[in-house]
């Protein structure tokens, strides 16, 4: 199994961080290493597969919380693991539940206030990005932890590179024009980049954010990516945890 970490959370070992790859249990064609059950892959599969990647972790399938994310502005808090409907972040001060994001392209954002001693994790496609989900998971860390911004640690997971996400005008006219590079009538979009500046904009320290270099679509022997391979491609979760 092959399991992509984050250079920044090893400086913590209270935290517990995976982002899952297609390699595992040696899985194949067409779902490979899958962690979603709404792809189509067999359940049974999916499950072992989950329970395969979290016990690498040192997690319990059974303590993870999952989200049904519906590309909005939905913030979930976690005192106990399950899994919640129509939600792209989950926040916890619980220790030993891991917080789990889905992505097959979309940009995921992992975020730990080492002061107060809590968690984040953030799903936000193209959608979630105009609509500000990481700006309101950081306003909400603010006013209900007291998280300040300048000690926060964040890792933006492995998505779909500037280079091979393109997008028509009605999706591109959304975002700012340097987040954009006009490719005949469509335009190149950098859904990280946006992500990147929101923490940065927020006065998250540069020194404070790892920016995974991985493109899915272009990784297509590591990554799943649903740009790349359509409807028959699987899911990867990203997962963190205080660790008990």
């Amino acid at each position: 199994m092959l399991i992509i970490k984050s250079s920044i959370f090893k400086k913590y070992p209270e935290i517990i961080f995976g982002f899952s790859t297609k390699l595992g249990l040696q899985r194949e064609n067409p779902y490979y290493f899958n962690m979603s059950l709404s792809v189509g892959d067999d359940k049974d599969i999916v499950l072992e597969n989950r329970k395969s990647f979290f016990n690498s972790l040192d997690l319990l399938s059974e303590n993870v919380a999952l989200q049904k994310q519906i590309h909005g502005t939905n913030i979930t808090i976690i005192e106990k693991a399950g899994l919640y409907d129509d939600s792209d972040a989950l926040i916890t001060t619980k220790k030993g539940i891991g917080l789990a994001t889905s992505s097959a392209d979309c940009v995921t954002i992992f975020l730990y206030d080492p002061v107060n001693k809590v968690i984040a994790a953030v799903h936000s496609g193209w959608r979630g990005t105009v609509k500000q989900i990481l700006t309101f998971t950081l306003k909400k860390l603010e006013s209900v932890y007291n998280t300040s911004s300048e000690n926060l640690i964040a890792f933006i997971g492995p998505s779909i590179s500037q280079k091979n996400y393109e997008v028509g005008k009605e999706v591109a006219e959304q975002f700012d024009k340097k987040y954009l590079i006009p490719k005949g009538d469509k335009y190149l979009l950098d859904v990280s980049a946006v992500n990147y500046d929101i923490l940065l904009n927020y006065s998250v320290k540069i020194e404070n954010i790892e920016k995974s270099q991985l493109c899915s679509f272009e990784e297509r022997n590591l990554l799943h990516s649903y740009r790349r391979d359509g409807k028959i491609s699987g899911r990867a979760l990203g997962v963190i945890a205080l660790r008990k």
